[in-house]
């Protein structure tokens, strides 16, 4: 016989509980709050939660990588101006891009589907649509999955399985001293590609006949509706026979990556902001909102590029090789500091104010 005296709070008891909100923990003080009750318990497990994504050795010198993402209507998409097509592929991306940043080779996907009863088959068909796009262009195969109803719209949740050599894998905690600080790509774009979306929706509320200003803006309106996982750098970086000592993918904005790189590293990271990549585009969208483009580059986010550091000899091979990374910064001792040098020449600590979860 079921005693429910284990299945209901105990009012009397439970009085003066403590009650802790989560949003004084904050996304990533949550994390760290649940892995001090995750650990590890089987030899496989190179890796748990504290990295992009979890790695399992496989027994023969390879592993396996293992990411979830998860995307919900209202947080992390508006269908007010997100066409179901691109978040389709962008879901797939965003996953793929945390297996790229582990060095690894994105090979399957299995999907977890809430639905509303809004959402029509001809609706989810073009979501798939987007799906099989990604798939396709990250040669992989969607294995599986589950579906069920949702009382808040549309939820998406994406596992990423990948495949390495063990020796190849890059985490976080790989940086030392002395080390350039590169990313791959541009920066910015998609948090500028965003506010154009978010205010021609509030244009659109106010007249509905209203034609969308968005001339000279299909870049940085691209990189928020269909990023792309930057799985070129991977196996452009093969080429080179160069492996990241340490590596993180930008979806938070760079100054929060650069951070988890410096804590996982115990190192510390100087970067200069006259070296930041910021796309043309990007710039005059920047001044046409009054803002700065650090603020996007290191606040932004969403942009899914990779965070790289290198030995001084491999950054040599690869500045000889390729204009699609940029030095940014250095690596120094822990205890010298996270700083941004200005284009002025000021020191300024370096602070993560990108994407707030809770």
């Amino acid at each position: 016989m079921c005693d429910w005296r284990y299945l209901r709070p105990n009012m009397e008891q439970n009085t003066e509980a403590k009650r802790t909100e989560i949003a004084s923990l904050g996304e990533f003080g949550l994390i760290d709050r649940i892995a001090k009750t995750a650990k590890p318990r089987q030899p496989s497990t190179l890796k748990g939660i504290g990295d992009d994504a979890a790695v399992i050795d496989n027994g023969d010198g390879t592993a396996t990588i293992v990411t979830t993402d998860m995307l919900l209507e209202s947080i992390h998409f508006d269908l007010a101006y997100v066409p179901l097509r691109h978040l389709g592929y962008k879901a797939v991306a965003v996953n793929v891009s945390d297996i790229a940043a582990m060095n690894a080779t994105p090979k399957q996907i299995t999907i977890g589907l809430g639905l509303s009863n809004r959402f029509s088959v001809e609706a989810i068909d073009e979501l798939y649509a987007g799906i099989a796009a990604a798939c396709e262009a990250y040669n992989i195969d969607l294995i599986g999955g589950d579906t069920c109803a949702s009382r808040a719209g549309l939820v998406i949740s994406i596992t990423a399985i990948g495949t390495a050599k063990t020796e190849d894998i890059v985490y976080r905690s790989g940086a030392k001293p002395g080390e350039v600080v590169c990313v791959s790509g541009d920066l910015g774009a998609a948090f500028l590609g965003l506010q154009i979306l978010e205010r021609e929706k509030q244009e659109y509320l106010v007249n509905p006949d209203m034609k969308p200003q968005l001339d000279e803006k299909d870049y940085v309106i691209g990189r928020q509706l269909r990023p792309e996982a930057r799985m070129d750098i991977i196996y452009e970086l093969k080429e080179f026979g160069v492996r990241p000592t340490a590596m993180i993918d930008v979806s938070d904005g760079l100054a929060s990556e650069l951070l988890h790189i410096a804590k996982a590293s115990n190192v510390a990271i100087a970067v200069y902001e006259d070296t930041l990549p910021f796309d043309n585009q990007a710039a005059m969208v920047a001044t046409e909102f009054g803002i700065v483009p650090a603020t996007c580059i290191l606040n932004g986010g969403e942009d899914y590029e990779l965070l790289m550091t290198f030995t001084q000899a491999d950054f040599e091979i690869i500045r000889k090789k390729t204009a699609l990374i940029t030095p940014i910064g250095i690596t120094r001792e822990a205890g010298e500091g996270n700083i941004l040098m200005t284009k002025g020449g000021q020191s300024m600590p370096l602070t993560a104010q990108g994407w707030v979860a809770f």
